[in-house]
């Protein structure tokens, strides 16, 4: 599998767990670990588990441009 890059997925509201874990380059599991523990911003839609993705970015340190 193949990772994502920021330029990727700028412009989009969330991301799935395993597509934020991919532009980390951590796994799958390892990410659901850190939802489950709060280090990474989530929220639940029904029974999805997404990322939002300007808090996560502006955790890896890159701008968010502002909405």
């Amino acid at each position: 599998m193949t990772g994502l890059s920021v330029d990727d997925v700028r412009g989009r509201a969330t991301l799935s767990i395993p597509e934020a874990a991919r532009l980390m380059s951590v796994g799958r599991n390892q990410m659901y670990a850190a939802a489950a523990a709060g280090t990474i911003p989530t929220l639940r839609i029904g029974k999805r588990l997404l990322v939002p993705t300007a808090p996560l970015l502006a955790m890896l340190g890159h701008s968010v441009p502002a909405a």
